[in-house]
């Protein structure tokens, strides 16, 4: 097969690997950067444009298109490609809503019975303000940006005045943009997380894989939030039954109801759920596989990647199960100083030699960087994700550490607990 991948990211760094590792799978990523190219052909591209995505799946003639982040199956690329009549992993733009509308997905999930956190939908800042100052979600409380914000549009508010900033910021000064012009609030649930991830194909899935992200920038879930600072797999919390009950709860009733009500969803299904001391309820629906948790759920599949995908996309039965290794894995990842606020870039990345000599096994998925003749430069804000995969935990956060060691350039950031909540609750 021939597949092109849609992104830019360590995600879609993750993507390409793990479909090529057959030996028999082509794999384009578009636009890539200059990290994937070091193991990718990558190609130019304007991904947010669903025309531009769907000439360039012609003129290289691929099999199958996957997409990895969320903003082009919000511009409707799985649409666009659907009324072509050419084959591709991912949910239709109103499919997506589960993603790119928190108030869309929380409709969803009250109509079908999904346990979540309780929600209020504001419309306007007005409204935002005086739901706040009700209190009847109590404290403390949860603001949410209704539409994308990369990771970065979730306020938890200890009390009203804080509640109220994050209410103005969003809906007032417009800091999300477009996606802040809608709030959800929500009760602030308790307990552990884990993310539970589905290739889904309407009301057909399988399970594939779980993790456990790290959002606050520091140590021991300090600071502010980002889009994902390190993750492991598989998730420590989850049980056989616990999965099951999951699938029950969760997954198949929103597959079924969204299936039911005209926009049956095709690709990576990711659940973001809370264990609280009433079972688990969902915090978040994602449309596409989460980063980091892309980089540490994807070097455990021990079966092809690709025969999968282009079976979901063809409306074909999946598989009951996948088989996966019994690796464990440990994702780091490295970001640009300043981040998640104004990023200090253009930063020689130094060591990357000497993570692949010294470091065997050690994966490093490139996202925020930019080429400078033979090097590579800082240009985003999470740069890199350092991999480690091993027998046990432990190996595996040593592993990926010592790749972290290597690496160098003026303002790194890395958290250096990722993978300890794996220690702390593993049983291997």
């Amino acid at each position: 097969m021939k597949v092109l991948v849609v992104g830019a990211g360590a995600r879609e760094h993750a993507l390409a690997a793990a479909l090529q590792a057959d030996g028999r799978t082509d794999v384009v990523c578009a636009p890539g950067n200059p990290g994937i190219a070091r193991e990718v052909r990558v190609v130019p591209l304007d991904a947010a444009s669903p025309d531009a995505v769907l000439a360039l799946a012609a003129a290289e003639q691929v099999d199958l298109t996957v997409i990895g982040p969320e903003a082009p199956l919000a511009a409707g690329v799985a649409d666009r490609f659907t009324a072509a009549g050419r084959p591709l992993f991912g949910p239709t733009r109103a499919a997506a809503q589960i993603e790119t509308s928190k108030a869309f997905a929380k409709r969803v999930m009250a109509r079908h019975g999904v346990p979540t956190a309780r929600a209020l939908v504001c419309d306007g800042a007005d409204a935002a303000l005086a739901a706040v100052a009700a209190g009847t979600l109590g404290w403390p409380l949860v603001v949410k940006a209704d539409g994308l914000a990369a990771g970065k549009g979730v306020v938890i508010a200890d009390d009203r005045a804080d509640a109220e900033a994050a209410v103005r910021a969003a809906m007032v000064d417009g800091v999300f943009g477009a996606a802040g012009a809608r709030v959800v609030l929500e009760e602030c649930l308790q307990g552990p997380e884990l993310s539970y991830f589905v290739i889904a194909s309407g009301t057909d899935y399988v399970a594939c894989g779980s993790a456990q992200d790290h959002k606050r920038l520091l140590d021991g879930d300090h600071g502010p939030n980002t889009g994902g600072m390190g993750a492991f797999s598989p998730s420590v919390l989850l049980t056989p039954d616990l999965a099951a009950q999951i699938e029950r709860e969760v997954v198949e009733p929103v597959l079924r109801g969204m299936a039911a009500e005209g926009t049956p969803f095709t690709g990576f299904l990711y659940c973001g759920l809370m264990l609280t001391a009433g079972g688990p309820k969902v915090i978040e629906f994602n449309c596409r596989f989460g980063d980091p948790e892309a980089q540490v759920v994807l070097p455990r599949l021990d079966e092809p990647l690709a025969p999968l995908l282009a079976r979901a996309a063809a409306g074909q039965p999946l598989p009951a199960t996948l088989r996966f290794r019994d690796d464990v894995t440990v994702g780091v990842v490295v970001a640009a100083g300043g981040y998640p606020g104004t990023l200090d870039t253009g930063h020689e990345i130094d060591g990357l030699d000497r993570v692949a000599a010294d470091c065997p096994g050690v994966a490093v998925r490139f996202a925020g960087v930019a080429g400078r003749g033979d090097a590579l430069v800082v240009n985003g804000g999470r740069v890199l994700t350092v991999v480690g995969q091993a027998a046990d935990y432990a190996a595996a956060m040593r592993a990926a550490y010592d790749g972290v060691a290597r690496v160098r350039f003026p303002g790194m950031q890395t958290r250096s607990d990722i993978g300890a909540r794996a220690l702390a609750g593993s049983r291997r």
